[in-house]
């Protein structure tokens, strides 16, 4: 079994920002999978199914960024899973817009939702794929960067991340190890 996490804000204000591009991936594999985000449970909603032979559970924390760790550790705690077994997706302005990056451990490069949820977990050794927004332009505050729309011209550098997370998750799933997935999408 996996769960994957994507990282954003609820509500319909916040939904196509860059911070909500954890929402955006796992939206994109519940579509591909014909799953939908009807359910909640441990402040978040989410949506089940198979990918392959691995049941999945696709999460959309509803806490708001900042409170993450919230929603994410009672996910953890209930399946009883180990670190192997999970993958949080989260934006990333320190990568160029549309560029991802897999780990297996890492700090919050200063990322609140990765600060509760590392602080919930007791550490920061998990799986993760950070999608690059990009740094705010020289008259932008880091809030309203996060917190604003992609450009017209970096659509198609977000659909191409988008794709590429989600081809990320499906390798994964299909018993390969993270390790083995990072060496093939980094």
């Amino acid at each position: 079994m996996k769960l994957i996490f994507g990282l954003g804000n609820p509500g319909a204000k916040y939904q196509a920002t860059k911070h909500n591009i954890g929402f955006m991936v796992v939206d994109q594999l519940a579509k591909s999978l014909g799953l939908t985000f009807n359910q909640s449970k441990f402040k978040s909603l989410y949506a089940e199914g198979r990918l392959g032979n691995e049941k999945i559970v696709l999460v959309k924390p509803q806490t708001f960024m900042n409170l993450s760790g919230e929603s994410v550790q009672p996910w953890i705690d209930f399946y009883k899973l180990s670190k192997k077994d999970f993958l949080i997706i989260y934006d990333d302005m320190d990568l160029e817009v549309g560029k991802i990056r897999l780990r297996l451990k890492g700090g919050s490069g200063g990322h609140n939702g990765m600060n509760s949820i590392i602080q919930h977990l007791g550490g920061p050794e998990f799986n993760r794929v950070r999608v690059g927004i990009g740094r705010p332009y020289p008259e932008q505050s880091v809030i309203s960067h996060v917190m604003s729309a992609f450009r017209k011209e970096d659509e198609n550098e977000i659909a191409d991340a988008i794709y590429q997370t989600t081809d990320a998750i499906h390798y994964w799933t299909q018993d390969h190890t993270f390790q083995e997935t990072m060496n093939q999408f980094n």
